[in-house]
């Protein structure tokens, strides 16, 4: 069964061909630049990749593009288009009714448009995305999986704001949790190599964007992103959780609109807005090595609130078995691993500090000291699988 995945943004589609009798992916590539000139990269394992100057008007000419691709003589990995069985969407929210990844009908479609108002900078690119694929490939069952989703069995105590609770009836303010299809996986992968389903586990999704999640028997408990991608854990520019009042206070003080307020906090601040030189955590590790003071404290700010949710979601949890890093920064880099597990032996978590400088880069490793009680994994995360496997339970 052959699963196209499609993650459609504002200018850009992202897509995977899963071949899922032998979890292989047959193809990958980016169209960019959508609505402006148009670029697409295409790759196939063992294969040069293809890249080109498209003319991409809208996403419609971008998955014809990729499909006529995918068929190519030379450049394809099928014969025909009637190959592929179903197409996974992704999709950032899915609200208080799509609380599981869906079949997308007529009236999931008219839902996901009635929340835009929630997700406003993802949503509008992936409902194009899907009515795009719709067009194109009408025969098919298209689904949609969403990031929100990980986070619907929550506690309410964990997702109600205390504010008045008319404003969640009327208005559907809660925590959401964003990152859910990243979370699962690694925290999936971690409690299989536990070998224990009902493991405490603590995964931390941590890039441009980050976001830290407790998770108890499978089930997410608990999450550092809140009613929008911006709580939580300072990120690239980002501010993550701050003060409310500070909002109202900046405003006042600067003269503010709401929206500049809202770009303020989530355009300019985070490692960006603290150390003056990037929202990259690769710049900014560089400068903080050359003695830059404003970027060190911007690593150091960033670790702080990591170990502060870490700590608060085991005593929530009493108990941890494993901490996992996944994503750009986790994934990837040392440094900043090694400095959320220092000094937290009493809690039972210590690494390797070896292992941690010598595993490869991307990979899946143990870091955990020997002896240690709570394991210490890095995931390399894979949301295009889970939206591929969720799309192939759904339609086969």
């Amino acid at each position: 069964m052959k699963i196209l995945v499609v993650n459609a943004g504002s200018s850009s589609l992202k897509y995977q061909l899963f071949d899922m009798d032998t979890n292989e992916v047959l193809a990958k590539g980016l169209c960019e630049r959508i609505g402006i000139d148009g670029i697409i990269t295409h790759k196939r394992p063992g294969k040069d990749d293809h890249k080109a100057n498209v003319d991409f008007p809208d996403h419609k000419a971008a998955i014809e593009c990729v499909l006529s691709l995918l068929t190519d003589k030379e450049k394809g990995v099928i014969a025909s288009v009637d190959e592929i069985a179903a197409v996974g969407h992704r999709f950032a929210h899915g609200g208080e009714k799509l609380k599981k990844s869906a079949v997308l009908g007529d009236q999931e479609l008219e839902y996901l448009e009635s929340i835009v108002g929630l997700n406003p900078l993802h949503g509008p690119p992936a409902i194009s995305g899907l009515k795009a694929c719709k067009e194109v490939m009408p025969n098919v069952k298209h689904v949609g999986v969403f990031d929100t989703s990980y986070y619907s069995n929550m506690e309410e105590s964990a997702y109600i704001y205390p504010i008045p609770y008319e404003l969640y009836e009327e208005y559907q303010i809660r925590r959401y949790g964003f990152h859910g299809t990243s979370h699962r996986f690694v925290a999936a992968k971690a409690a299989e190599l536990l070998g224990d389903p009902n493991a405490k586990i603590i995964t931390c999704h941590l890039g441009n964007g980050s976001s830290i999640t407790a998770t108890v028997n499978g089930k997410a408990v608990d999450t550092s992103m809140g009613f929008t991608p911006q709580d939580g854990v300072p990120m690239g520019t980002r501010s993550g959780a701050i003060d409310p009042t500070v909002v109202t206070y900046i405003q006042k003080v600067k003269g503010l609109t709401a929206e500049q307020a809202d770009a303020l906090l989530n355009k300019e601040s985070g490692l960006l807005g603290v150390s003056g030189v990037s929202s990259d955590c690769r710049d900014i590790c560089d400068e903080a090595a050359k003695g830059n003071k404003r970027a060190k404290l911007a690593l150091e700010i960033l670790v702080h609130n990591i170990k502060k949710i870490i700590g608060s979601y085991i005593a929530e949890m009493n108990g941890v078995d494993a901490i996992v890093f996944t994503a750009g920064i986790g994934e990837n880099d040392r440094q900043i691993r090694a400095d959320v597990c220092k000094d937290m032996n009493w809690l039972g978590v210590e690494i390797d500090e070896e292992v941690n400088k010598t595993c490869p880069r991307g990979t899946l490793a143990d870091i955990s000291a020997k002896g240690a009680k709570v394991k210490t994994y890095v995931i390399p995360t894979n949301e295009e699988y889970m939206i591929a496997l969720d799309t192939q339970n759904l339609t086969k």
